[in-house]
């Protein structure tokens, strides 16, 4: 049998499954060419996305030419692929499986072909890479079942009407391959259960197809819950069921991304492993959630933070691992890259930085948390008062930014989140909700917005700038028309200025210089569009936002980045900043624009 040895070309091919403990990426052609197990940020079994020859790869595809049809199944994260055929028509269903009680303590990724019309002739594989270049796989039988082992990972592979399954081993490592030809109505099934560390449990067929329709109904289950009533609802609806697949279940947290090292760059060096939770992302993640009436999620990822920060307190850090412990030092894999850009990394180099934002983002989350009705326990009141305390010693200092710079400057958006921070402490503390001097926190939230004011407008290009003494531009600053700093004419100006310097139509680079090394920010394009509304400018916010929707994959997901030449994706992916941002703008324009606008569109 002839082994297909490469990743899909394209990253608006993939479309992402996942159980809450893991994702897997599927591209058009039934191929699943990113899989870590046990979980989301272990060094990946399957990894062909990023290692074409040895990252491993599991594969369902028809003999010869072919047509693609795909969609989730409405309202889940369970994917069906279509293929036409000369001679038939057959339905690919991906889905990792649930249990009767949630979540499986295992890793069980369910592949379900039926036949629709005529014949369809399937050759499937199951390949583990090489983990990065870090282990060797090997093949076994037991009981009539092959199991791979690739260092700690143990997988099995069974089936139900998947032809007879071949070992392998030809030079590039040990895998198990099949056949098997669809008719009307016709029913197959290949399973791949992984543990990792533990002994392995082998599923019976059976049970797990009746899994896949028990998923699917979890998912729609959760989906019933989730409150939003508005334009683009498909869209909206599309991200938050994304944003689901990143929430690691086991503590709470919420992953930035689903994936590590997907460039940023064609040229290289900007991959970026984004398996970790982000304070910032948390913080929009939370104001989404209790908007949409989520209190289950809401509540575990706000208590996820606020335990985790304690524990590793007492200084406030810029992201954490998905277990709430600090994330250690960058390691390069010998491996390739996608596409051969490199590096391949686990590990990112922002968790020693100092970013001042952060603590805009930490009192975002307990406001929202609080004005939804809920109350803040007494460590997490007196945790709060002593980080307004900092941030008014703080604030005065130069960080990294946003964007996690190596130049350390007093950039303007970082000064706002610091104003935003002594805002909502002292909110919080008027109500109740924690201790401490709320007239020195209102004090030093008046100084900062007397600096901004100050140092971070240029009277020479009309705009908030990136930072003093400087003309370049920055659209982090569109993140605080939302938060409430400037809803007025001088954001309105910035906004313009954005647009004349940074922007490719709708889409936006994220700040001066960046058209030179990547590609347009997909969180800054519906940032701008989201400002647009705060600002006042309403049919410009809805067409903005027209036009963006429309720029998702066929299945609704974002990567990082577009290209503004042929509109690819670039980045890791499903990334979390990309469909917060469609929430948050989506969230804003229907709140603050009037519905003869929104029904004109």
């Amino acid at each position: 049998m002839a082994a297909v040895s490469r990743p899909s070309s394209d990253l608006s091919s993939y479309a992402a499954i996942g159980d809450g403990r893991t994702v897997a990426l599927v591209d058009r052609r039934g191929s699943i060419d990113w899989l870590p197990v046990p979980n989301l940020d272990s060094v990946p079994v399957f990894a062909r996305i990023l290692d074409a020859e040895n990252g491993g790869c599991l594969e369902i595809t028809p003999v010869g030419e072919f047509e693609v049809r795909r969609r989730y199944v409405a309202r889940t994260n369970v994917l069906q692929t279509t293929f036409i055929t000369p001679t038939g028509t057959a339905r690919l269903t991906d889905a990792m499986v649930t249990g009767v009680a949630g979540r499986l303590p295992w890793a069980e990724l369910a592949r379900r072909v039926e036949g629709i019309d005529g014949e369809v002739a399937f050759t499937w594989r199951v390949q583990p890479g090489t983990r990065l270049n870090t282990a060797a796989p090997w093949a076994e039988q037991r009981d009539g079942a092959t199991i791979l082992r690739v260092g700690e990972t143990s997988l099995a592979v069974v089936g139900q009407n998947h032809g007879d399954p071949t070992t392998v081993d030809d030079g590039a490592g040990p895998r198990v391959e099949g056949a098997f030809t669809t008719s009307n109505n016709s029913r197959h099934l290949l399973v791949v259960v992984a543990t990792d560390g533990e002994p392995l449990h082998l599923p019976h067929p059976e049970n797990v197809d009746r899994s896949i329709d028990r998923t699917v109904e979890g998912w729609r289950a959760w989906s019933r819950e989730f409150g939003y009533e508005g334009p683009w609802q498909a869209t909206v609806q599309r991200s938050a069921l994304a944003l689901k697949l990143l929430v690691y279940s086991p503590t709470g947290a919420i992953a930035a991304a689903a994936t590590t090292s997907l460039p940023e760059n064609p040229r290289g060096g900007k991959n970026w492993d984004y398996r970790f939770a982000w304070v910032r992302d948390l913080a929009y993640t939370a104001h989404a959630l209790v908007r949409f009436g989520l209190r289950e999620e809401t509540h575990a990822a706000i208590s996820w933070l606020l335990r985790t920060i304690r524990d590793n307190g007492p200084d406030l850090h810029v992201l954490y691992t998905l277990r709430g412990t600090l994330a250690q030092d960058v390691t390069e894999h010998d491996a390739p890259g996608w596409r051969g850009i490199g590096p391949v990394v686990t590990g990112n180099p922002a968790h020693g930085q100092l970013q001042l934002g952060v603590y805009g983002d930490l009192f975002a989350i307990c406001r929202t948390y609080v004005d939804a009705g809920n109350v803040l326990d007494v460590a997490t009141g007196r945790m709060l008062a002593a980080m307004a305390d900092r941030t008014c010693d703080e604030w005065r200092k130069p960080d990294s930014g946003m964007w996690e710079l190596p130049e350390i400057r007093h950039y303007t958006s970082s000064k706002m989140g610091c104003w935003q921070a002594l805002r909502d402490a002292v909110v919080l503390a008027e109500a109740g909700a924690i201790p401490g001097s709320a007239e020195r926190w209102a004090s030093e939230r008046d100084r900062i917005a007397a600096w901004i004011a100050e140092h971070g407008w240029s009277e020479e290009i009309g705009a908030y700038v990136m930072h003093p003494d400087s003309t370049d531009v920055d659209t982090s600053v569109l993140l605080h028309a939302e938060s409430g700093f400037d809803r007025g004419e001088r954001m309105s100006q910035t906004i313009d200025v954005l647009t004349e310097r940074l922007g490719a139509g709708h889409l936006l680079y994220r700040y001066t210089g960046m058209d030179q090394e990547e590609h347009t920010f997909v969180a800054s394009a519906f940032w701008r569009a989201g400002a647009l509304a705060c600002v006042g400018r309403h049919e410009e916010a809805v067409a903005a936002m027209d036009d963006l929707v429309a720029r998702a994959n066929d299945v609704g997901v974002y990567a990082e980045m577009i290209s503004e030449h042929d509109g690819a994706a670039w980045g890791n992916l499903p990334q979390a900043l990309s469909h917060l941002a469609v929430i948050g703008a989506a969230l804003t324009i229907r709140d603050l624009v009037a519905t003869e606008v929104l029904d004109g569109r």
